[in-house]
C-alpha cells in the first residue's frame, strides 16, 4: 500500500489541497490531528479529508474545537483561534471532530497513529529520545505515527539504544530495522524553519518511508487570517516555519 500520513492541517485549506495535489495515486490518507485551529478554513478542511477518504486520530485543537477541556491548556492566542474555531464551525465539522478516536491502529496494519504520543495520545510532545523510550514501551505495534510538535522526526529502536533523526526534504528511510516512531510534520503550520507543508509517504511494499515539503499560498491564508479576526501572530509565523 501507499499511504499518505497527514498531521497538524490546522484549517489551512490551501496547504491542505497543495499536498493532496501533490500525492499522485494513494491507497489511503491517514491524518494524525489537529485537523483544526489557529486557520480559518476549519469545515472546507474537513470536507476535503472526508471527500479523500481520511481516517484519523483526535488532536488538542480538534478536542477544543467541539467543547473539551484542552482549550484550557492553551496560550492566549490558541485559545481566541479555539473560541472562534467553536463559534465558526458547521454542525457537520463538529460531529466528525467528535468522533475522531484517540488512538487508532487501521486493520491489518502495524502502526498505530495517535496525535501527541501512545502514552498521552492528545498532549504530550514527543521531542526527545526518553520520552520516545518510555512511549516505545507501551506500544503495541511496530511503528507508532504522531504529531503534535510540527517537527518531522524520526525515533528508531536499535540495539536497546533510542536514535533521534531529524528528517530533511526528500528524506527515505527503511522500514524494517527496529522499532520506530515517525512524525511527519505539519501541513498548515510548520515549525522547523521551512514554510512549506510537510507530510510522510509510507510504501508497506517497499518497505520505506519517505518526507516531502510543497510550497503553497501563504499569503492568501495569512489574508484569510487576517480577515477573519484571528491573531495576526498566526497569520505572521506562516512566511516563516516557526
Amino acid at each position: 500500500m501507499r499511504i499518505a500520513v497527514l498531521s497538524d492541517i490546522h484549517s489551512n485549506l490551501p496547504a491542505l489541497d497543495a499536498v493532496l495535489g501533490s500525492l499522485g495515486t494513494v491507497d489511503a490518507v491517514w491524518h494524525l490531528g489537529d485537523v483544526v485551529g489557529y486557520g480559518p478554513d476549519a469545515d472546507a478542511v474537513v470536507r476535503r479529508l472526508r471527500e479523500a477518504g481520511a481516517i484519523g486520530v483526535r488532536g488538542n485543537h480538534d478536542d477544543a474545537a467541539c467543547g473539551g477541556d484542552s482549550i484550557e491548556g492553551f496560550n492566549p492566542d490558541a485559545r481566541k483561534a479555539a473560541e472562534w474555531t467553536r463559534a465558526h464551525v458547521d454542525e457537520a465539522t463538529l460531529s466528525y471532530l467528535a468522533g475522531l478516536p484517540e488512538v487508532l491502529t487501521p486493520d491489518g496494519t502495524d502502526f498505530t497513529l495517535v496525535h501527541g504520543s501512545p502514552r498521552d495520545p492528545i498532549w504530550e510532545y514527543l521531542s526527545s529520545s526518553s520520552g520516545a523510550r518510555e512511549s516505545l514501551a507501551v506500544l503495541e505495534t511496530r511503528y507508532c505515527l504522531v504529531g503534535h510538535t510540527h517537527v518531522p522526526l524520526v525515533f528508531r529502536e536499535r540495539h536497546g539504544a533510542i536514535e533521534r533523526m531529524t528528517v530533511e526534504p526528500e528524506s527515505r528511510l527503511e522500514l524494517g530495522a527496529g522499532r520506530m516512531i515517525l512524525n511527519p510534520g505539519s501541513v498548515g503550520q510548520p515549525r522547523d524553519g521551512c514554510p512549506d507543508a510537510s507530510y510522510l509517504i509510507l510504501d508497506t511494499a517497499a518497505g520505506h518511508a519517505t518526507w516531502h515539503r510543497v510550497a503553497y499560498d501563504i499569503a492568501a491564508v495569512q489574508a484569510a487570517i487576517l480577515a477573519a479576526g484571528l491573531p495576526v501572530s498566526l497569520a505572521r509565523r506562516l512566511s516563516y516555519g516557526q
